[in-house]
């Protein structure tokens, strides 16, 4: 099965599987995300609240590869990381979809770019979903996450938005790494076998894009 089949169906069948059969809304979910959104945390569910914080995490990880691929592809990769904020996986998975392989960088790296190219927005992006991973695991209620992941819709579809933004990092991974001169495969496995925390060391740690090197490079994973 071809790579754009794969991300079409797991985007079909995340689509279907959100509004036909996960758990209904609850009465009090709107409340809920205003609450969330405003920082009135009181007698929310820590695991709830770092979830819901990390979902804006995720997206700024995200942007530290998509911005550069989008540099080479003719679809505008800003419009999917922007609409990300929003809907997680729903905008990146039509991206990863219509994105063309492309191992090679050209064009100005502008301001813009070396701001999501930076080890130091990579690390910064790191404390942070950690620090969130940390308070929700030791402070969070999980038998009362486990009963609203049973029946909130929100939350049910939120929790798998987040594993899948975790587990979809490898689709531009690779031509990341080849831009970037790094062809050895046990660093792609690396990175890929330890979601999330394998992408937060990779965006702290991987050299400068550089031009120069990104057109002598292999591709690492072909589509």
């Amino acid at each position: 099965m071809s790579r754009k089949i794969l991300l079409w169906l797991i985007w079909g069948t995340f689509l279907t599987y959100a509004f036909a059969l996960a758990p209904p809304n609850q009465p009090d979910t709107v409340t809920l995300i205003q609450n969330l959104s405003t920082g009135n945390f009181s007698g929310i569910n820590p695991l709830i609240i770092a979830l819901f914080n990390i979902m804006g995490v995720l997206p700024l990880i995200y942007s530290c590869f998509l911005y550069s691929d989008g540099q080479m592809q003719k679809i505008p990769a800003w419009l999917f990381s922007i609409a990300s904020f929003g809907v997680g996986a729903f905008a990146l998975l039509p991206y990863l979809a219509l994105r063309q392989p492309n191992p090679l960088f050209a064009g100005e790296k502008n301001g813009w770019l070396k701001f999501w190219d930076s080890r130091w927005t990579g690390r910064l992006l790191a404390v942070g979903a950690i620090a969130l991973l940390l308070y929700g695991v030791t402070q969070g209620d999980w038998n009362d996450f486990g009963q609203q992941w049973q029946t909130s819709r929100f939350i049910h579809v939120m929790s798998l938005d987040f594993c899948l933004l975790c587990l979809l990092f490898p689709f531009l991974l690779a031509d990341d790494m080849t831009r970037r001169g790094l062809t050895d495969r046990r660093w792609f496995w690396a990175v890929t076998l330890v979601p999330l925390l394998g992408a937060l060391a990779y965006v702290s740690l991987r050299p400068p894009l550089s031009a120069e090197v990104a057109t002598t490079g292999e591709t690492v994973m072909q589509s």
